[in-house]
Order: structure tokens, then sequence, then C-alpha cells
């Protein structure tokens, strides 16, 4: 269906009008996890350079108590630890054997199918894996019963097609986000569509000028949408997401860096209608007095750094067909999502454009970061976690994207989808665009790793309300008990490594067991440590669960199979493909 909303040149000029009253939080506020942000937040104002990421202050200074009631606790920094001698590994998925999951086959897509951020939800109101991407046309829409096979349904938004947006040819769109909000109160807005537009207007002197901005929209079905807003000038490549801890929007928005070219700024609001105003701009006139007066502005928040790849290793690497990897990389984009007990942010790293007439599309890979207060972030393996392929031929030889959601929970895997591009020179399209699927184990973006000699984890202070501790891991060929400590560290009995039933098992959901005491309710509410006695084994992430299924509570990523709402009430037995 046509769009019948026709916006008067003084809107688009002036996108939403900004709100005087937005201002940065100047109250002291606690987090879920023990972490205090500090005020005001967020924090910045100052410009990106290309060192690398300073420790984030919540790994500085982190809780002398730590709550763990939301969500799995995963291992992917020092933030819970305090003493090991385990090695920690991190891992990558593998793609799918089956991708590209969703390709160009339908003439208005006009050779392409790939999510450009968009979104891959899974839906529990009709138990479906639902897919949004970028066509020639606009946006289209697939579905799906197992997150591999898709179907692309004829619809009557565009009659005989699956495009459930179309383009306009004064607002042809770019990046586009589609959320599904479980928070939203009306069913008519639950799904929401961020899509930014490009539009064309007279300039002065007669000539053309072009603005971009955020088009908002909402549906109840993902398929039939209404236009809602539009937001204040944005780039291109301008992504949202919600912060589920917090219950903010994040603006993740195209900036520019003297010293880091591509970048990311930061906004943030409680509402999604007033956030799409964002005030004065890293780069505007008007930014520093507005930061200075406490009006609420777009932050630099993050740009690729000297580890998004080290040039010296790239040199040693010696790869002549791609010399493009040697100039400074930047970041395209960054999407993120609630996982558990942390924010996951996949961050689009641009390597560089092919050079010296190699035909190739540009070089994006994703690279994978997280976030405990939402805004610093921790990004200990800089190596491609969605990489391309050096096949010209393959589907993903370039420009890897990351989509809306970021990541599903499909029984005891992580289901990650991305666009990707290949390079046709007979295409009308020049970069023919598919979407791929890559899998991970469950929690699995890191590990420690013990052999047969064995070693421990010791945590520091947590502080639960729950009484079943789990964990994921894969101990088949050795084992692992736990023992509970003071914070002083003297185990407490009945809850010692030799009264603990010992796992010998590789399962993502293993509940930990000690003969001489039925769960761990004795415990709650006070201050404790937990001892991991690992042997040639691999712990992923525990947590404690307030029953016997063993639901963590955390946040689902986009959901999946068995899970009703934003969260794991259901634990693992609920999660099945």
């Amino acid at each position: 269906m046509k769009s019948m909303i026709s916006y008067p040149p003084w809107l688009v000029l002036l996108g939403a009008i900004p709100l005087g009253w937005l201002s940065p939080r100047l109250a002291a506020e606690t987090l879920y996890n023990g972490i205090e942000l500090p005020a005001p937040w967020p924090p910045g104002g100052h410009e990106l350079t290309r060192r690398p990421l300073a420790t984030p202050p919540y790994l500085m200074s982190p809780p002398a108590i730590i709550p763990i009631d939301t969500g799995r606790q995963l291992l992917i920094d020092d933030f819970l630890i305090e003493q090991t001698d385990l090695q920690r590994t991190y891992h990558r998925p593998n793609y799918h054997a089956a991708s590209p999951v969703i390709a160009p086959d339908r003439p208005w897509e006009d050779s392409r199918s790939a999510v450009f951020s968009d979104g891959v939800w899974f839906d529990p109101a009709d138990r479906l894996f639902k897919a949004w991407y970028w066509c020639k046309a606009g946006t289209c829409y697939a579905t799906s019963v197992d997150g591999i096979r898709w179907h692309k349904p004829a619809l009557e938004v565009v009659p005989g097609t699956n495009i459930v947006v179309p383009d306009r040819a004064d607002f042809p769109r770019n990046s586009s986000t589609v959320w599904l909000d479980h928070f939203e109160p009306d069913r008519e807005r639950r799904f929401k569509m961020f899509t930014v537009v490009t539009h064309r207007f007279p300039g002065a002197g007669g000539g053309n000028g072009n603005r971009k901005f955020m088009q908002f929209r909402t549906s109840a079905d993902g398929i039939r949408w209404q236009e809602a807003g539009l937001s204040s000038n944005c780039g291109d490549r301008s992504t949202v997401f919600f912060n589920s801890f917090r219950q903010r929007w994040v603006f993740s928005l195209r900036e520019f860096g003297e010293q880091v070219g591509r970048a990311r700024g930061y906004h943030e609001s409680p509402d999604v209608q007033s956030g799409l105003s964002f005030g004065s701009r890293p780069g505007d006139k008007v930014w520093e007095n507005a930061l200075a007066s406490g009006a609420h502005d777009v932050r630099f928040w993050v740009g690729a750094d000297e580890l998004d790849p080290s040039r010296e290793d790239l040199r040693l690497r010696r790869l002549p067909e791609r010399p493009w990897d040697l100039v400074p990389s930047q970041l395209y984009n960054l999407d993120g999502v609630a996982y558990e007990s942390v924010i996951l942010g996949l961050f689009s790293i641009w390597r560089g454009h092919p050079e010296n007439g190699v035909q190739r599309p540009k070089i994006n890979e994703v690279t994978v970061g997280f976030s405990r207060d939402g805004f610093h972030w921790t990004r200990p393996d800089r190596r491609a976690f969605l990489p391309v392929s050096e096949d010209p031929k393959a589907w993903n030889h370039g420009n890897v994207q990351s989509a809306g959601g970021c990541v599903l929970i499909v029984g005891d895997k992580l289901h990650f989808y991305m666009g990707g591009a290949t390079f046709s020179r007979g295409s009308r399209f020049p970069d023919p665009s598919s979407t791929g699927l890559v899998i991970l184990r469950r929690d699995g973006f890191a590990s420690f790793e013990a052999n047969a000699q064995g070693g421990t984890l010791t945590t520091r202070p947590l502080r639960f309300s729950g009484r079943h501790l789990w964990v994921n891991a894969d101990c088949s060929l050795g084992e692992l008990r736990v023992e509970v400590l003071d914070p002083s560290g003297k185990v407490l009995l009945p809850f010692s490594r030799g009264h603990c039933a010992p796992l010998k098992a590789d399962q993502t959901a293993m509940s930990v067991n000690w003969t001489e005491a039925p769960d761990l309710r004795a415990l709650a509410g006070k201050p404790v440590k937990f001892r991991f006695h690992l042997k040639q084994g691999s712990l992923y992430s525990f947590w404690v669960s307030p029953d016997a299924r063993g639901a963590s509570g955390g946040y689902v990523g986009a959901g999946g199979p068995g899970f009703s709402g934003p969260t794991d009430t259901v634990g693992p037995a609920g999660n099945r493909p």
C-alpha cells in the first residue's frame, strides 16, 4: 500500500523539534548487576581517537557485592572473577551449510535480499521466525518454522509480492531496524521500524539538496505498517536497539570523527517518540554549548581503533589480494541487544575498499563486543565473528552486515543472521546480496578451559535470591564440582567440594547438587562466592535459578521457540527447536 502521508518541506528540513526537557540523567542509578552509573549520564562529549578502548569503569571498580538474579552469568570478562588459574578461550560461530538461507529469487528483489540490520525475530504470538530484509523495491518480509527454510508469502501491501514497505521515490531507504517490542502495551505498536531515508529537495540557487532522516513506523503484525514519525537529521547506516535493562531506546547514529572516520554517536530516550529528536550532534557548532548546558544531545560513543585489526599483523600475513586491509579500519555500524546478563554488540568493521581494479564489494566484517552498563564496551576478541569469504563466487565475499535483534536462541544453539554480498558484472545491481546464518553454542562466546591436572575459578562476592545453581559446561572427558565460600574464603558447609555431585557431561544447562542440602535457599540474600573445580573441560556460564527448571530470568535477544516474552521464564526444557 502506498503511503498517504506527504511531509511538508519545513518538517523535512527541521525533522522532529528538539524537546528541551530531555536532558541527561543527573541522579545516581544502580543497575541490576550492582553497577552504579555516574552522573550525568550518558558520558561523552569528547573526540574519539584510535587508541584501543579504555577498560570499562565497572571492571576497574566492580561492585563490592554483585547481584546475579538477572540472567546467565557469562564469562566474557573479569567482572565476576576474583581468581582463576584456568585459561579463557574466545569462540567463533560456524556458517550453517544452508547459507544463504534467504536469497534473491523474485523479480522485485532485483538480486538483493539481505538484512542491512532490518531484523530477524521469533514471534511467540504465532510461533514463527520472521525476517525483514532490503530488496530493490523496498523492505520485504519472510517467515520460517525452523529458522533455516524460509517462505516469502504473497501479501496485499504490494499485491502478489512480499514487500511490506515499498520505497518512495522521494524517500528511498538505506539502513533499517525492526524491533519486536515486548514491553509495548498497545498491540498495534508492538513491532517498530526505524528506516533511514534520503529526502531530495530543492536547494539554494535552484540546485538539489539531500537530507537523511529516520522514518518511524509501527505495526501489529510486521506486515501492515503505519507511519508514526520522522527523526532529526541523521547519517546513513544509523540503527536502533532497546536496552531492556534500563528501558531505554538507544539510537546508534552514524557520525564521523576526524581521527577515526566512520564512528557511532549515542542517543538514548525512555520514550521512543521523543527519542526521534536528537538535538545537536558532534561537529555541530552548538554541540559543545549544548553539552555544557545539559541538553540531551548525541555523544561520540565508539569507533574502530588500532586493534581493528592490527596493521602489523596484517602485514605479516602478506595477503597481496587484500591490500585494503592495511588502511585504518572504521566502524561502519553497531547493533545491540540484551542477551542474558549483558548487552551484546555486533560491530560491523570496514576494512577498506578494494583497490587495483579488484572487483569486490566493500569489505565489512562483523566482530563482537559486550557491555554491562550499556555504554562502555569490552571487545577482547577482534577476529571476525561473521567473516567475509575469500572465494570470489561466495555469497559473502564482501559487505557482511548484522541483523537487527542480533541473536536468537534455538535449543542449545544461538542463531546469528547476516547480510552478505558478492560481485556480478552482469547484474543490474552490482553487488548481489543474500542473508546467511551462523551457529554458536548457547553462551558460547567465551569459556574457561582446564586440562587433566585441573584448576579453579573463584568468583567475587555475589548475592542471589534463587535456589538452584546451574552451569553451561563441557566436562564429558573430566568433571566439574562446585563449593560455596563466605566472603572471607571459608567453605560454607554443607556446600563443599566433597559433598558436590560431580558433573561429567556436555550440556548447556546442568543442575549442580550437593548431597547434604536440597538447594541453596539457606544462602539466598547473603554474600557468597562460588569456587568451580574443573578438570579436562570447559565452563561457559553459571546462574542461580528460582526453580528447578533452570530458568535464568535473563534476556533472550530476538527470542526463540518456547519463549513467550523478552526473558527466559521456562528454562532449557521449554526452549526447543
